[in-house]
Parts: C-alpha cells; sequence; structure tokens
C-alpha cells in the first residue's frame, strides 16, 4: 500500500515597514526537497516562481517531479518547456466550489 503524505515547515516572517509580510522561502524548499529526496517517489512544487526553475529541471530528470502547480496562468516564462506538469489552481476552482456545495467528493473509497 502506497502512503501519500506531506511536510508542513514553517518559517518566520518579518513585516516590512510598508506593511507587506515577506517570507523568502526559495532557499528552504530547496534545501528540504533535497534533504528529503529519499523519502519520496513524486514532488509537486507548489510555486510559478521561476527561482524554482534548476528545482523542477533536476527533478523531472530524476523522473520525481509529479505536477507544478501554480495560482494561475501568470507564472514564469522558464516553466514553458514543463507545460505537461503545470497545475493552475484557479482550474480547480470551480471542482472545488462543487465540492463544497454539494458535499460529493470526488475520492473513490479504498
Amino acid at each position: 500500500m502506497q502512503q501519500m503524505g506531506y511536510i508542513v515547515i514553517l518559517k518566520p516572517t518579518m513585516e516590512l515597514p510598508d506593511k507587506t509580510v515577506k517570507g523568502n522561502v526559495d532557499a528552504e524548499l530547496v534545501l528540504h526537497t533535497m534533504i528529503q529526496y529519499k523519502s519520496y517517489n513524486k514532488a509537486i512544487i507548489v510555486s510559478g516562481d521561476g527561482d524554482f526553475f534548476c528545482l523542477a529541471e533536476y527533478l523531472e530528470g530524476k523522473n520525481k517531479l509529479l505536477h507544478i502547480m501554480t495560482p494561475n496562468k501568470h507564472y514564469s516564462r522558464l516553466f514553458k518547456k514543463y507545460s505537461g506538469f503545470i497545475v493552475q489552481v484557479d482550474w480547480l476552482k470551480s471542482s472545488l466550489e462543487f465540492q463544497k456545495k454539494t458535499g460529493i467528493s470526488g475520492r473513490s473509497k479504498p
């Protein structure tokens, strides 16, 4: 039986003078991806930031990249060659709203 899961890593943020909140996680995402490399079969990168291109490239080369989830169609052009891996979260919006309204889940029973 194959298990699925995820690890949440919390990081301190800082408030800038203009009151926006900043939490730079680029290096930590790459670091933890590599630390846990042997612990997972496939990875999902949740970002459209081109800073993760090298990570996507490496994971795809090792057959460990499952998806790159982006908020919408506005993501780095560097990911163009990975268009088959892209899942836009806004594409899922209507499906998720339907499930919330109806209580119908797309998940099958074991």
